[in-house]
Order: structure tokens, then sequence, then C-alpha cells
């Protein structure tokens, strides 16, 4: 259930919830807006109909809601306003600004990738996304530079003023990929590794949680709480598409998850159209769309030579086509009420 304390409740009022919260060995989740604070309590409640009179009495409630859904503290019900998780240097997701992250799959090389970081931050992007860690089907498969892509990555970042976003693929890891990281991103292979999320929920960067590939909303959203309830506020939902039966794209892009996300959920939502799709020639036109539905961003794969790329070649945008994409997406996101990040290397 959650608490909704009175607009202006003095602290005094909120402690004496937060006190019998304790009493009655339940954990409370205190969030607070510009002008209500909300109280989420979690734990086996055994007489929900007594527990709601009992804390609807209290001075400075203004009423207490039961929580239907499996997910408590990411649910719309436990937080009116909308989060915006800050990252760097004014890099935020779900502000008016649109989150818009460029970079290939695989760090490969230093050239590789400050050419490609080069690239995406004069086209408008704010965020680097490459793998240093890769989860790959085959273990022959190229599994990343490890340690030194994160330095790679970092070091092109700081010089581009880009925020860096990577995937982390191991508990322990996380310490280590949070050295070099500003987003830290858990892959959809890894959206019920409830190890995992929960280390991440004790981190101090944000995280960006993929989509399953066969996962459903809730499970999604279960997968977030996960890192929710370990402490860790600051989340994205990135939708990267889910398998389907058909062979003509890589997964089905699932794009009515984006407005139905924001009925559900106060956390923001991007898009990654390059595993959606598998298909470059399909990128911009869904990446146009996500933001049409009203996705908060995007994740987009780019590759100065997709022909050569260690992996994910064939839907990775060249760095014309990113360039072509951001000019594209200025009056699309200007339709629905968002801007694009101002060029953050100017050349």
């Amino acid at each position: 259930m959650i608490i909704v304390m009175r607009p202006n409740a003095p602290e005094a009022e909120l402690d004496a919830v937060t006190s019998l919260i304790a009493a009655l060995k339940l954990s409370a989740h205190v969030s607070r807006g510009a002008e209500r604070t909300i109280v989420g309590v979690i734990g086996a409640i055994e007489d929900k109909e007594i527990l709601l009179a009992q804390f609807a009495q209290l001075e400075g409630v203004d009423s207490v809601v039961p929580i239907s859904h499996s997910y408590k503290l990411v649910s719309r019900q436990a937080r009116a306003e909308r989060t915006v998780v800050r990252v760097r240097d004014g890099v935020s997701f779900g502000g008016e600004q649109l989150a818009i992250a460029g970079g290939p799959c695989s760090v490969e090389s230093r050239e590789q990738l400050d050419l490609t970081a080069d690239a995406v931050a004069r086209a408008g992007a704010n965020l680097l996304r490459g793998g240093a860690f890769k989860p790959r089907t085959s273990p022959y498969a190229f599994q990343g530079l490890g340690e030194e892509g994160l330095k790679v990555m970092r070091a092109a970042a700081d010089r581009t003023g880009l925020a860096v976003v990577t995937e982390v693929l191991d508990v322990r890891d996380v310490e280590l990929v949070e050295r070099y990281a500003d987003v830290l991103q858990i892959g959809a292979r890894n959206m019920q590794n409830f190890g995992l999320l929960r280390e991440v929920g004790g981190a101090r960067k944000p995280v960006l949680l993929k989509r399953g590939i066969a996962a459903t909303i809730e499970e999604w959203l279960m997968a977030a709480e996960y890192v929710y309830v370990s402490g860790n506020h600051e989340i994205v939902l990135c939708e990267r598409g889910v398998r389907s039966y058909d062979q003509q794209t890589r997964n089905l892009l699932d794009l009515a998850a984006v407005p139905l996300l924001r009925t559900l959920t106060h956390l923001p939502v991007v898009v990654d159209p390059s595993h959606g799709t598998g298909v470059r020639s399909l990128v911009v036109p869904m990446s146009l769309a996500a933001i049409a539905a009203g996705a908060d961003g995007l994740l987009v794969e780019v590759h100065p030579n997709p022909a050569a790329a260690y992996s994910d070649g064939p839907q990775s945008l060249t760095l014309a086509n990113f360039a072509d994409l951001m000019a594209r997406l200025a009056p699309v996101a200007a339709a629905v009420g968002r801007g694009l990040p101002a060029p953050a290397l100017m050349v």
C-alpha cells in the first residue's frame, strides 16, 4: 500500500507514519515530490483493511491506497510525478530534453571508438554507448576488451563531453564498471539475474534496465522493483524488442510498450531500435516512431565501418546515417514537446 501525506505535512507527522510502519515490522520507502510526500509500505500484510484504517487516522495522512500490482515502488501509484534520472553535465532521462546514446556494439579499438564518439557528439548525441564486456551466444565470439575497453570509452567520453552507458554482466564487475561508466546497463539476458539486480541496486550510478527477450511487461517491472527496493531509485527502462516467430527482423520491437509504461510506472523509458529490429534500414524509421510514441530517448548502434564490425554490423548505422537520423529527429521531437541535446562537440 501507499500512504499519501497532505501537502506541506510537517516532518513530525511523517515521522509518526514511518515509526508505526517500523513498529509493525514493515519497511517504509519515502518519496518526496514537489507538493506531496508518498510513503510506500512494503512487507507481508495480514489484515489490510485494519491497517488501512489505522494509517488513515494518523495526522497528516491524506489517503491510504492499496496497490494491486505485484510491483509496488516503481508503479505510477507510488509516485505521482514522473522520475527524471539525472546523469551528469545536464544529461538526464525523462526531462524535456531527450537522451540520445550512440556508439558501437563492441569497443574494438581506441581509433574505432574515437571516430565514433566524435561523430555522434557532433551530430547531437549526449551519451556514448558501447560494450566492454559482451554476452555472446557463442563462447568463441569476441567477448569484449574488458577494463581496457572501459578506459577507452571513458577517455573518449571525457574528450567529447558525452556520458558513458555500458553493460555490466557479473556481480564481480559492478564496482569496476561503476568506476568508468555514468550509467550501468543490465542487458536483456540478465534482466532476471536477481543477484546482479540487487548488486546494481546498491550502486551509486543510474541503471538502464533492458527488457528480456521473452519478458512480459510485469516481469520487466518486477525486475526494476528488485533494483529499486535494493536502494537505487535511478532506473531507466529500455524496450529492445522481444523474440517472435518471424525471421524478417531480429526481434519484434514493441513500441506499444512505451505509452503503456507511462501509465504503469513513473520511471523513464527509452528504446533501442538497433536490437529491436536488427536491420539497418529499419533503425531510423523506428527511432522516429519511438519518439513519437513518447520515448524519453534512444540507444542506437553506430560504427565507422559496419561491414567490418566485430558484432552487430548489420544493425549498426554508419556515421553519416546517424547524422541523418538526428536531423530527421528534430521535427518529430518538437511535435511531441521534446528537445534534442545540444551538440556536445563543436568542430
